[in-house]
């Protein structure tokens, strides 16, 4: 039924009211959790959280529709989200099912694209929160998720549109020079970061967490924390040759303060064979 629709308003509607699947792995840890009286705690239960970008999105819809109207101040946190709520509240009324995995049982392929778009999220939440610490953000937490929920609406189309997101692979696949924009729109009839926007004004996500999420906002320093850390694991998760990378460690080196050499030695994996010369023009 999902793939029927064909304007950004529709999806906009069905996904703003619809229950976001998670991942099978924070099922499980959360349900041991809850039955674990000695770790349970705000901080255990975020920890998992922090992994899954659809749970993070169903715990801030819920708290920001539930706010009360004492509530002044924007919550982006997550464990401060789930220390308003209470975790007796979140565990009864923030369900963590349907599972990804059972939704996409008929489309088994669309799974591994998925996945691995929630781990690249997950890996760009790490890179951020690590540059946003050395960058003394006392408010690190909140560069984490803005880079965590960067990519929602791919990951959310994976799940709810598996078949129109895999013609638009395999269409990029077979044309590398097509723009991403562009092939979304012909496939979609809209493109996935407008999706996004729509999506989070929609869900009444905290107007901070909107702005460092917006690319277009990349002259603020958090946010250009974000879309490199955003762009490190985009081109990284391609392998450590991609081409994309030499411009990423000039970026981040400018962003930390540090040459491109010295980002590139702590960023690159210790086992991986990387081969790329940063000093060649591009």
């Amino acid at each position: 039924m999902t793939e029927q629709m064909q304007s950004l308003g529709q999806w906009v509607a069905f996904l703003s009211k619809a229950e976001l699947p998670v991942l099978k792995q924070t099922a499980r840890e959360l349900t041991a959790l809850r039955e674990d009286d000695t770790h349970l705690s705000a901080h255990a239960v975020s920890q998992i959280i922090a992994r899954d970008p659809m749970m993070t999105v169903k715990l801030l819809r819920y708290l920001q529709t539930h706010k009360r109207k004492a509530q002044t101040a924007e919550v982006v946190q997550v464990e401060q989200a789930l220390l308003m709520i209470g975790l007796g509240t979140f565990f009864n009324h923030v369900p963590y099912q349907p599972l990804v995995e059972e939704a996409l049982k008929s489309h088994l392929p669309a799974l591994p694209p998925l996945l691995r778009v929630v781990s690249r999220s997950h890996r760009a939440s790490e890179y951020a929160k690590e540059w946003a610490v050395e960058l003394r953000d006392m408010h690190f937490e909140e560069v984490r998720i803005a880079a965590l929920l960067h990519d929602i609406a791919d990951i959310l189309m994976w799940a709810f549109a598996p078949d129109a997101m895999l013609k638009i692979r395999a269409m990029q696949q077979e044309d590398k020079s097509l723009r991403s924009r562009a092939v979304q729109e012909q496939v979609l009839g809209f493109a996935l970061r407008d999706l996004q926007q729509r999506l989070a004004e929609e869900w009444g996500l905290p107007e901070l967490l909107m702005m460092l999420m917006d690319d277009a906002n990349h002259s603020k320093l958090r946010v250009r924390n974000v879309v490199l850390a955003v762009n490190l694991a985009r081109h990284s998760a391609n392998g450590w040759n991609d081409a994309a990378l030499p411009d990423d460690y000039r970026d981040i080196g400018e962003l930390l303060r540090i040459t491109a050499v010295e980002a590139m030695v702590r960023i690159v994996p210790d086992e991986a064979d990387s081969v790329c010369d940063i000093n060649k023009p591009h």
